[in-house]
């Protein structure tokens, strides 16, 4: 891709919502540098940081060079932008720990090799020794407060007098203004890009390099990712969607995308994946006409896990999934096994009751998802429509500790799509 070709990237892609005057051209003129963001509070980056990364690798596609700025210094202050209330504190080694664990993530994203290699910087390490008195002078006479209340991420907070905002808070923007700043002089960074909500912090900083550097810098930012019922993208009913292989099991982070909405995947497909506008319409008409197929989503699951997680793990997510479809779930190692079962209903029988002869289905299947009452569970076991482990069963079988997939769980289904875990427990 040549030089120049970053806009209108984002913009069929629609990931494009507002553009400093004259980036186009600048983005034209040669190799660029740009920088995005992140925020050290939490261990993982999640789905919703995701656009931010993308970004970055996108930019870096054509053709030039992107920064990802982890905020040590500013995570510890807290951005007021999209916001409702004062975020709490993080300490020193928190935040460091926080770095390192979002840094290892955006290594398997970002090509840090070749003539665009990418950059991870820490904020802590120009903030953390610049004083305060320094700051005020240098910096801080060249924003006024009339136009910083001004700034929606302030304004907001301002209104609602039991929420408020913190003199800290208020600061953040003039420290992420002087980031850009720092980052113009020390690299030859000229592009800033995030989310939506950032855009008054990103001008900010294209203004500070205006007045001190008497040159242009520029701001570009993607419209925030939300879901069809106008909440934030990235949250399961669970809680949020984590890249990290511990918060969020490769085979649920792969889940989350096979289960977007008919009318949310198109879109998704065009931010998240580094597929052609050919393939990702194609993957639309073909979702469209056979919307039982679930092509689009298949394959949008399949490219974002192969992006954070990896090919391999990707292959695992998938033989699980397919174990689930076909009831052949035998051969699942225990860590796919439990990633399933965490999916699924499920209950606990004591292993005591288990051993020897075990306990009756036709007792145990009220106790589960599965059947009502004892009169359903005559029924389905005199249909026929009972498994364990994928193995049909007679009427009068009973469940044993033989039936413990790896010692620990046995899956139970009724019909095609019904399941349920039962877990022995040892306490």
């Amino acid at each position: 891709m040549s030089h120049g070709d970053y806009l209108g990237e984002l913009s069929w892609r629609g990931m494009l919502h507002q553009a400093t005057d004259g980036l186009k051209e600048h983005l034209a003129g040669g190799q660029r540098t740009g920088y995005c963001g992140f925020d050290p509070t939490a261990d993982s980056l999640t789905v919703g940081n995701l656009v931010s990364v993308v970004l970055l690798a996108r930019l870096q596609r054509a053709g030039h060079r992107p920064i990802a700025v982890v905020g040590g210094a500013t995570g510890m202050i807290g951005d007021p932008s999209g916001k409702a209330s004062e975020r709490t504190l993080l300490d020193a080694d928190r935040v460091r720990h926080n770095l390192h664990c979002q840094k290892s993530q955006m290594e398997r994203m970002l090509d840090f090799t070749g003539p665009c290699a990418a950059r991870i910087v820490n904020n802590a390490d120009w903030l953390g020794s610049l004083g305060y008195i320094d700051m005020l002078r240098d910096i801080g006479k060249h924003f006024s407060v009339n136009q910083m209340i001004a700034r929606d991420s302030v304004s907001s907070r301002l209104e609602g007098r039991e929420q408020g905002i913190s003199y800290t808070e208020f600061s953040y923007m003039i420290l992420q203004a002087y980031d850009f700043l720092h980052l113009f002089r020390a690299t030859g960074c000229t592009l800033q890009v995030g989310g939506s909500d950032q855009f008054g912090n990103i001008v900010s900083g294209v203004d500070l390099i205006r007045r001190l550097e008497g040159t242009h810098a520029f701001g570009a930012t993607a419209p925030l990712l939300l879901k069809a019922d106008g909440t934030k993208f990235g949250k399961s009913e669970s809680g949020n969607v984590w890249l990290s292989a511990e918060k969020t099991s490769p085979y649920r982070f792969h889940q989350f995308f096979l289960n977007a909405s008919d009318d949310q995947v198109g879109q998704l497909l065009r931010w998240f994946t580094f597929m052609s506008r050919e393939e990702v319409e194609a993957l639309e008409a073909s979702q469209k006409a056979a919307p039982q197929e679930r092509a689009a989503q298949k394959a949008l699951a399949d490219a974002v896990t192969d992006l954070v997680h990896g090919t391999g793990e990707t292959a695992r997510a998938r033989a699980a999934a397919a174990a689930l479809f076909s009831g052949d779930v035998r051969g699942l190692d225990a860590a796919l096994l439990r990633d399933i079962a965490s999916d699924l209903p499920s209950s606990e029988v004591p292993a005591a009751h288990l051993a020897g002869e075990g306990l009756a289905l036709l007792d145990l299947l009220p106790t589960t998802s599965l059947a009502a009452s004892k009169r359903e569970a005559r029924e389905f076991l005199g249909a026929g429509a009972v498994s364990v482990n994928g193995e049909k069963i007679a009427a009068e079988a009973r469940l044993t500790s033989a039936h413990l997939l790896h010692g620990e769980i046995a899956l139970l289904r009724r019909g095609k799509k019904l399941w349920h875990v039962v877990r022995a427990s040892h306490g």
